[in-house]
């Protein structure tokens, strides 16, 4: 490869723009300036964001053809609007791996392995955070290197990594790093479920009676549950991740035909004590069953039952869900918003070793709409002292074709 160039921050982030639409949008490729000048100002996956006006955009475009890294096309007979392709990868020859985790550092910045595993699914699919790392190594290591690993910093959990086609600002060390939600994989998905089962096993009973009666302080919650039974027109609904079945029992009282499901027996046990009109199963999420008198379920509700997910879990998770839902049917789902993973190893008294993780509410909402649904209605609020709550909330609501 020859020496690498280098970029300025618009021209970084007009190059990673057309690496990325290359691949996720192909049939708008090559692209108009104004389709440039679109996704580089994009709010999502972009850090930071920035509100580039035409002239910037075509002075990036026009040095990044001087540079051989851009070319010019006119598509389609007699065609004189002019439209935009990167050469950089198809000229230097970067493989598709390589391409996908430049794009999203050119795009989002320093970032640690286990983000860019994350951020590069519809780019390249990585098949775990070591295959990440060998591939950051490879280019580390490459004549010229086009990544470099950053030391890590007081308070990272993990390092990060830039790439070296040009200088990257990078935020002060008291400010807040990206967070590596695939830290929680670190042992693999089985211990970490049997962590979950455990620690919900352990506190069943002490979570039924802190929880039992929530919804009656939470008016918004209330509102959304009785419209979800509203939507769902009669169709059975499902609770996945049920816990101690109060949610689920809440919708019956609604007046739907609902049904609790959940990862562990003691909660289940407790379920259905405490709601004996319910019907409450042991079961995953991630093979959801269609109910067995109907073409699907009317609503799949995941309360709460997503915040021990990895980020990189969260799109086969909502397939799963969809999968059975029936035509026009609704899922429904309520997480902890933010940038952490929260280590619980004390629990109403029991010692548990297990973690929440609090996911990005706009990278829920973009996997939610990945996953074909349409309708997508989003909702955020902030933590309620009253409650003692330390996170924000997101309710997100979309429709199955």
């Amino acid at each position: 490869m020859a020496d690498l160039p280098v970029l300025d921050a618009a021209e970084q982030r007009v190059l990673g723009s057309l690496l990325e639409k290359e691949l996720t949008v192909p049939a708008s490729y090559p692209m108009t300036i104004n389709a440039v000048r679109t996704a580089c100002n994009q709010t999502s996956s972009r850090d930071p964001v920035v509100d580039y006006d035409e002239d910037v955009v075509h002075q990036a475009l026009r040095s990044l053809k001087e540079k051989d890294l851009v070319a010019l096309t006119w598509q389609g007979a007699g065609s004189r609007v002019v439209k935009y392709v990167q050469t950089f990868a198809h000229r230097r020859g970067i493989e598709p791996d390589e391409r996908a985790l430049l794009t999203v550092l050119l795009l989002r910045g320093a970032q640690p392995a286990g983000a860019l595993k994350t951020r590069t699914e519809r780019l390249h699919r990585f098949a775990d955070r070591a295959e990440v790392e060998a591939c950051l190594a490879r280019m580390a290591g490459g004549d010229p290197a086009t990544v470099r690993e950053l030391p890590r910093q007081p308070g990272q959990q993990d390092t990060r990594w830039i790439h070296l086609l040009g200088p990257v600002d990078l935020p002060a060390t008291s400010d807040p790093v990206p967070v590596d939600r695939e830290s929680v994989l670190a042992e693999g998905s089985e211990v970490r479920d049997d962590k979950v089962r455990a620690a919900y096993g352990a506190v069943a009973g002490s979570y039924a009676e802190q929880f039992s009666d929530e919804l009656a302080g939470l008016p918004f919650e209330s509102w959304l549950l009785r419209r979800v039974v509203e939507l769902s027109d009669g169709a059975p609904v499902i609770e996945v991740g049920t816990g101690p079945g109060h949610v689920a029992a809440f919708l019956a009282e609604a007046g739907a035909d609902a049904t609790g499901l959940d990862l562990t027996p003691e909660m289940v046990e407790v379920a259905r004590r405490r709601h004996p009109g319910v019907d409450y199963r042991v079961g995953d999420l991630r093979h959801l069953m269609r109910p067995a008198t109907h073409d699907g379920w009317g609503a799949v509700l995941a309360w709460y039952s997503l915040v021990h997910l990895a980020a990189s879990e969260l799109p086969s998770a909502i397939d799963a869900l969809v999968r059975p839902l029936r035509p026009n049917g609704w899922l429904v789902l309520a997480l902890h918003a933010g940038a952490e993973i929260r280590t619980v190893t004390e629990w109403f008294g029991h010692e548990v070793d297990v973690d929440f993780v609090l996911h990005d509410a706009a990278d829920v909402v973009a996997t939610v709409e990945r996953a074909g649904l349409v309708d997508v209605e989003w909702y955020r609020r902030g933590p309620l002292p009253g409650r003692a709550e330390t996170t924000e909330r997101l309710y997100v609501l979309a429709r199955k074709r």
